[in-house]
């Protein structure tokens, strides 16, 4: 583990709200020269602290207006279940994320659809399908609020 300092926080938070700042500019804000703030962002990438960069997408603007939270319990428990099932779920563009988690379901996906008809039709043809899928508990995301948690 790394230890990190103030100037370490502030940049990672810097980084964490606007990840396309340059070390220039990220310098200029923290009182730092470019040289000291790219060495500093270099020193957490190789560390790990950093682990990469994304872009955020806005769904709605892409005509994605729900969100759906499904757990997941697999009919069929083992390792090979477990992996035919995150690779079939992968291949389905609507999910964005797979998560194995503990508790009443073995896994949890967000996935996105254009309207509730869309969803539908993605729970049926897709979701339903995949290798060892048994029963399935579906939320719908009402709102989002970003939080950028503690550093």
């Amino acid at each position: 583990m790394i230890e990190l300092d103030e100037t370490d926080r502030q940049i990672l938070r810097a980084l964490r709200t606007d990840a396309s700042l340059s070390a220039g500019e990220i310098g200029r804000r923290l009182g730092l020269s470019q040289p000291a703030a790219w060495r500093r962002i270099r020193r957490l990438t190789e560390n790990g602290v950093i682990a990469g960069r994304r872009l955020v997408l806005d769904r709605e603007a892409l005509g994605f207006g729900v969100t759906v939270f499904l757990g997941v319990k697999l009919a069929t428990k083992g390792r090979v279940s477990l992996d035919e099932f995150e690779r079939a779920a992968a291949a389905i563009p609507e999910v964005q994320t797979i998560e194995h988690v503990l508790g009443l379901y073995d896994y949890r996906l967000r996935v996105v659809a254009r309207d509730l008809a869309d969803f539908e039709r993605i729970l049926r043809r897709r979701i339903m399908t995949l290798p060892g899928a048994g029963n399935v508990e579906a939320n719908v995301m009402l709102s989002e609020e970003r939080l950028v948690g503690p550093l």
